[in-house]
């Protein structure tokens, strides 16, 4: 008899417990986020057999399954894990305001219970998936505000409780679907899309909201859709509705004509069909038994072709999921290739890069995670390469993503304060990721203030840094869309050109990616250089605040010759307080090397700083106005230092 209490307990311990497959589910969407700034994943513990203490993780109360999942507004930033779609009761997920790239998961369509999808506010792109209309139980969908291309599926018009549909502010092209015939898609998990009869959007309930403004559509508003404000179809280049469209020139084309219709329903290819079957019933019958035989044949043939076909798509695992370790790295980077992120952005082979620096010899950096080569392109420019030393067993899908979108948004940098990136190298054998960027000649400005040729920057010459610096972070903050941050705003990543001029460079923005990745942990240090900011400092968040305080740091680094943190002498900001504010000892911030400058731009100097490393949370100070202040107040001119001392004359004239 206790034996039998004894099974009985475990069996009920059994039922009782949490599904093992949903906190795997919840484990890798985890692993899918490469950036969490605010720690909101931080209660997430895999080792944890219930979720549900998690936050933004709600789960039923009648049984152990999690049916919401809420992390909005949370600064995510990675990929929607695939693996979601275990997640078998979900109800709602809620992923809005976030950071989220890559595709939408089609699995997303096997969440049957799911009545509220929000991925709104976010960087996702390509098509919005077909299996989204197998959601038969979703009320509220919301994919606003993010890159999605492609047509619209007709298959959301299986969505029949359907009340609010937000689909503005993508790349949706196409026309908006009405009347389609059917459809039928599937995917690597068997699931299909069939409707027999889907009515595209025309359905006999109706949107209580629907909003497909400023996308790409074309053609008109089917009718059932009439009902809806003008609004949820402004700024796109469709024909019939009021004239907010978008200009001709940014549609492409001349979008096509409505088709004509006279009852809704009724195609104008009808008349045709007509004509067709009367001219069948003329034939002889002999003809239709032989049309009839011929027509059978060719479609068995072309069902056995397409039954091979699959056969041997499956047998090559076609279908690449990006955070799944394939086979083969060959495998493992199909997927990538379709995304498109690089097309504009010239590709250099492994070959050329290694003849352009001397086999790789040319070393002229080097850190833990990267080596930094100087060559020279055969008939073009001198160039700087930056190669990722990363084992390709630790590289995974989500690395290879986030390389390519920071290749692309680098890409889009032009301005002559900012590093210039001619291309990347892409190979698999050996494997390598390298950046290619315009070499500037004078090294980096820490080599400058601290290597002992300081003396090459004069004041007139510093302040000409100053103000190129904050062009340079004006146009990456204001001038630009969307704005660009400096991932480690420091004097090692700016470079000086031959002239001098100041080009803010972005070498270690994958940094914190690789260093955070769990299967990297010990197999990259994450030590700086000699000098670092400090950890309280180093942590603070990559935005343009955070790019505004690290230009004060960097003003204070300029004027005084001192590092921005050294165990000798400490934190540069902390020393430096103390006399910002006190213009009868302000010149002690001043660099000794300097033989004189000037007090009126010190002043200024000590002031921009002050703004940059003192903030006023109710002023929040852009740097287009501190740049205006530096341009306004700062004179640059070789006759102003003169004036400033009798000597300068002949130190301008002995400095390179």
């Amino acid at each position: 008899m206790s034996s039998l209490w004894v099974v009985l307990g475990i069996f009920l311990a059994a039922c009782d417990a949490f599904p093992e497959h949903e906190v795997d589910a919840l484990t890798a969407f985890k692993e899918a986020i490469f950036d969490d700034p605010i720690l909101a994943l931080s209660s997430w513990n895999s080792m944890d057999a219930n979720p549900c203490n998690w936050s933004g993780i709600s789960c039923s109360i009648t049984s152990d399954h999690v049916i919401k999942l809420n992390l909005s507004g949370s600064s995510l930033k990675g990929f929607i894990a695939p693996e979601i779609y275990h997640l078998s009761s979900l109800q709602e997920m809620v992923l809005h305001g976030n950071k989220f790239i890559g595709i939408i998961p089609k699995e997303i369509g096997l969440l049957k219970d799911l009545r509220v999808l929000d991925l709104g506010a976010n960087q996702l792109s390509g098509p919005i998936p077909p299996e989204i209309g197998n959601l038969s139980s979703i009320i509220k969908l919301n994919l606003q505000s993010n890159g999605l291309s492609g047509r619209l599926p007709s298959e959301l018009g299986n969505l029949k409780d359907l009340e609010e549909l937000r689909l503005d502010r993508n790349k949706l092209q196409g026309t908006v679907p009405g009347n389609n015939g059917s459809r039928v898609s599937s995917n690597m998990h068997g699931m299909y899309v069939s409707s027999g009869n889907p009515a595209g959007l025309c359905r006999s309930s109706q949107f209580k909201v629907a909003d497909f403004s400023y996308n790409f559509l074309v053609g008109s508003v089917p009718k059932c859709l009439q009902y809806l404000p003008n609004s949820s179809f402004q700024g796109n280049c469709l024909l019939d509705r009021d004239p907010k469209q978008r200009p001709m020139h940014q549609c492409g084309s001349t979008p096509p004509p409505p088709p004509k219709s006279h009852s809704g329903v009724q195609s104008k290819h009808r008349p045709r069909e007509e004509t067709s079957n009367h001219h069948d019933d003329s034939k002889p019958s002999w003809v239709k038994a032989v049309e009839i035989v011929t027509g059978v044949l060719f479609g068995s043939l072309f069902l056995v072709a397409l039954a091979v076909g699959l056969r041997r798509c499956k047998n090559k695992s076609s279908i690449i999921i990006p955070w799944k370790k394939s086979t083969t790295y060959r495998d493992h980077t199909t997927m990538y290739l379709e995304t498109g992120l690089l097309n504009d952005v010239a590709k250099y082979s492994r070959q050329d890069l290694e003849v352009a620096c001397e086999d790789f010899s040319n070393i002229i950096g080097s850190s833990s995670d990267s080596i930094v080569y100087k060559g020279i392109i055969k008939g073009g420019p001198e160039i700087a390469v930056i190669s990722l030393c990363i084992k390709e067993e630790l590289w995974t899908g989500y690395l290879e993503l986030y390389f390519q979108k920071e290749v692309a948004d680098l890409a889009r940098l032009d301005h002559e304060n900012a590093g210039k990136l001619l291309g990347y190298c892409k190979e698999s054998s050996p494997f390598t990721r390298m950046l290619v960027f315009e070499y500037a000649s004078n090294g980096t400005l820490y080599e400058h203030l601290h290597y002992g040729e300081g003396c090459q920057l004069s004041w007139t010459r510093r302040m000409n840094i100053v103000i190129g610096i904050a062009k340079g972070l004006k146009y990456l903050h204001t001038e630009i869309e969307p704005p660009f941050t400096i991932s480690e705003l420091n004097s090692n990543s700016v470079y000086l050109t031959d002239t001098f001029s100041p080009k803010l460079v972005d070498f270690e923005s994958w940094k914190t990616i690789i260093s955070r990745s769990e299967k990297n942990s010990g197999a990259i240090s994450c030590e700086g250089a000699v000098c670092v900011l400090p950890s309280t400092l180093d942590s603070r968040h990559l935005d343009v605040q955070g790019n505004i305080y690290a230009f004060g740091v960097l003003l204070l680094e300029l004027i005084s010759g001192r590092p921005s943190f050294c165990k000798e002498k400490g934190c540069l900001v902390d020393w430096a307080k103390e006399y910002l504010d006190l213009p009868e000892v302000m010149s002690k911030v001043v660099d000794p090397e300097l033989k004189h400058f000037r007090e009126d731009d010190l002043k200024v100097i000590c002031e921009v700083a002050s703004l940059c490393i003192k903030p006023n949370p109710l002023v929040q100070l852009t740097m287009q106005e501190l740049c205006t202040v530096l341009e306004s107040r700062i004179d640059t001119s070789v006759s102003s230092e003169i004036k400033a001392s009798s000597l300068a004359w002949a130190e301008l004239a002995l400095s390179p």
